[in-house]
């Protein structure tokens, strides 16, 4: 009977990511594009949305302003962080010992869709448009790439708390199991010193 082919983690799901990656990089496309034709550069949307109000600005640094005006080198450094985020993902199996599960797999398509969008248009435009302000906290203006960043990061953190848990737990039954395995070894080992003194007697 022929064996089924063993697909590594990064091959399972890679679909998942090329797919993630590509949703969300045309919904950070086409959101870009409305607030930018829609808005004026500065205007900011009459009404407050829950926690966040519109507002279009052209960012050409990183957040909060540092690195204002070093848009081509953001856009290099944006190059070289999805690059190093799709070789983390196909080296996973290496680098970790196991294979990327679903979540660790969509927390880096998250980062590399999000890094590529805003490439793109540090490359494009010579600026990052920003269009999404909270309302409840002096925070940088962003952009759904910027969300896509953020989740992802967040969400690989996470994945890593669960494992190192779950691994811990898995741990600690098996040295439970090992210990209950070796007190029934002793309890069911023959009495060998009390048959020994009934030959000798």
């Amino acid at each position: 009977m022929a064996q089924e082919p063993q697909h590594s983690g990064s091959l399972k799901y890679g679909g998942v990511f090329a797919g993630v990656a590509v949703l969300w990089l045309v919904l950070d496309r086409l959101t870009k594009i409305y607030f930018e034709n829609a808005y004026e550069l500065g205007q900011t949307s009459v009404h407050d949305y829950l926690v966040v109000r519109f507002r279009l600005i052209h960012n050409t640094g990183a957040a909060w302003g540092f690195f204002s005006d070093s848009t081509f080198a953001l856009g290099c450094l944006s190059l070289v962080v999805c690059a190093l985020v799709v070789a983390a993902w196909l080296m996973w199996d290496k680098a970790m010992g196991r294979p990327a599960t679903l979540v660790e797999t969509l927390a880096l398509s998250l980062v590399f869709s999000g890094g590529l969008g805003n490439c793109i248009d540090r490359f494009m435009q010579g600026y990052v448009i920003d269009f999404l302000d909270f309302t409840f906290m002096d925070f940088p203006v962003f952009n759904v790439a910027d969300i896509g960043v953020t989740c992802g990061f967040a969400l690989l953190v996470i994945a890593y708390l669960v494992l190192e848990r779950n691994s811990g737990a898995a741990e600690a039954e098996s040295a439970d199991g090992a210990e209950d395995a070796e007190a029934v070894e002793v309890a069911d080992a023959p009495e060998t010193s009390d048959a020994s003194e009934g030959d000798r007697a």
